[in-house]
């Protein structure tokens, strides 16, 4: 008998299979440079914006040393209108010179070593390492932390406890595609505030961690 974390995953994979998020997208190229990018162009910026900006950036281009050949107001006019696209577009440079002088042009394969450069946090780590290199990896967000602990999956207090608590208890065929439909949930169904518990395919699992109020 499939235990409840499998008909979880088979409910939110029916439910999400036509839609993938822009760093899905560009995941589905295999290149970790790429997904790198296009992950710290998605922070605090909407998929549809992010999947623009990664598109028109990496149109111009798709390497460490080609990106280094771009001025930063180049890189700016293409990112428009990310959050934060100016001190993004320094990041950008700043990691692709790392690459270029420390790492021979590659992005790390080892989640130590890619937080080692600045902007690169452990959501953006998780996610280069699953969905750029397919190795074993949770990439926790606020989604993947709410809906994790309402559940009752994991009692956590920050992200970083939900990664490591969903790294034992979380089958591994799950963790690359973990982040991907949580989110999809949390956006669409599980909200932060008064979540849609009526309309939601999984609630016969959910424990309901801190709902006081939902629709």
């Amino acid at each position: 008998m499939p235990t409840e974390i499998e008909k979880v995953m088979q409910i939110l994979k029916e439910r999400y299979q036509e839609k993938t998020s822009a760093l899905m997208d560009v995941s589905t190229r295999k290149d970790p440079f790429l997904t790198l990018i296009s992950c710290l162009l998605s922070l605090r910026t909407k998929d549809e914006v992010t999947a623009g900006a990664s598109e028109r950036l990496f149109a111009r281009a798709k390497t460490p040393e080609e990106m280094l050949n771009l001025k930063k107001e180049e890189i700016e006019t293409a990112i428009y209108p990310v959050g934060f696209y100016k001190r993004k577009a320094d990041q950008i440079l700043e990691i692709c010179r790392v690459l270029v002088e420390r790492y021979d042009s590659r992005v790390p394969d080892e989640i130590d070593e890619l937080l080692k450069m600045r902007g690169v946090g452990r959501k953006t780590a998780n996610i280069v390492i699953t969905l750029g290199y397919n190795k074993p990896g949770v990439a926790v967000d606020t989604h993947v932390h709410r809906i994790s602990n309402r559940m009752g999956l994991v009692s956590t207090k920050t992200p970083f406890q939900t990664e490591v608590a969903l790294r034992k208890t979380l089958p591994k065929q799950y963790w690359i595609v973990f982040n991907d439909l949580l989110v999809r949930h949390g956006k669409a169904v599980c909200t932060p505030i008064s979540p849609k518990c009526s309309i939601c395919p999984i609630t016969a699992y959910c424990k309901r961690v801190g709902v006081t109020r939902f629709r």
